[in-house]
């Protein structure tokens, strides 16, 4: 399976698929690399790659969880593309993956063709974070896959008209069956990194990364029932940022699914600006 060692000897976990325009997929926060498997079908048009953050999926946990970080978790990406060795890349980033993706444009802007944004933007609302935090670094009451299929069914405000094997697949790629229940796919100690972290800085300034997407074809998914990203940030966002491909994904909060067909035009889009060189 391949993998890469991080300049700070953590062994990652990464897939490199198909032909065309390079396209990083970086996932949110507590997911991993399999989150894009809905929508993978429908990007034939590019060179799949996807990563596993340290600590997440099949990538190695850290010993020093405090580098469950997005400097660092944008530095094992950049440290990806030069393992590949590929100048440029487009990014599509969901929640956590659009923060490192903001963070990369400011920082490496040089290695950056475009970025999509999947529910994510400048402005963090405090109740979605609020609900994160209840159940960062926790595993689930549900005992099975079926169990927490059946659990995030019935309490997954914002999501209309998910059919069962939806959540089924979710739960496959968040947790894992063990005889003693569920465990999560990824390090429990990310949830002491991320406290520590909103400790230290608890409203961080983000317009300085969005502003950094200046010039790059951009796209944004919105939820319209995210508690992540609100309406009136997208309505800001888009007044700073005029040509940016919006599609407002109805029946869906945080995050979108990225196949439903609101999601799948932006997409459609943005990839033509890529393959256009615009």
């Amino acid at each position: 399976m391949p993998r890469f060692t991080s300049s700070d000897g953590l062994s990652l976990f990464y897939t490199d698929t198909g032909h065309g325009p390079p396209l990083l997929c970086l996932s949110g926060l507590t997911r991993n690399l399999d989150d894009f498997d809905f929508v993978s079908p429908h990007l034939s048009m590019f060179r799949l790659i996807k990563l596993d953050y340290r600590g997440r999926g099949r990538s190695d946990w850290a010993a020093d969880y405090k580098t469950y970080m997005v400097p660092r978790e944008a530095a094992d990406a950049l440290e990806l593309l030069n393992h590949l060795n590929i100048d440029k890349t487009a990014i599509l980033g969901t929640s956590r993956g659009g923060i490192i993706a903001m963070y990369l444009a400011h920082i490496a802007k040089d290695r950056l063709s475009a970025v999509a944004l999947n529910d994510i933007g400048p402005e963090l609302q405090p109740n979605g974070l609020n609900d994160i935090f209840a159940y960062l670094g926790r595993p689930p009451a549900a005992k099975t896959l079926e169990g927490a299929a059946r659990m995030r069914a019935a309490h997954s405000p914002g999501f209309e008209h998910v059919p069962i094997e939806r959540w089924r697949a979710e739960a496959a790629n968040l947790y894992v069956e063990t005889p003693l229940g569920l465990d999560l796919r990824y390090d429990s100690k990310l949830r002491d990194a991320v406290i520590e972290q909103q400790a230290a800085m608890p409203n961080p300034d983000l317009w300085p990364l969005f502003k950094a997407l200046d010039g790059l074809p951009l796209a944004l998914i919105h939820g319209v029932n995210s508690d992540i990203l609100s309406a009136a940030s997208v309505e800001k966002m888009q007044a700073y940022r005029p040509d940016m491909i919006l599609a407002k994904v109805p029946n869906r909060g945080h995050i979108p699914f990225l196949d439903e067909p609101q999601a799948l035009d932006a997409l459609d889009k943005w990839s033509k600006l890529i393959e256009n060189g615009l």
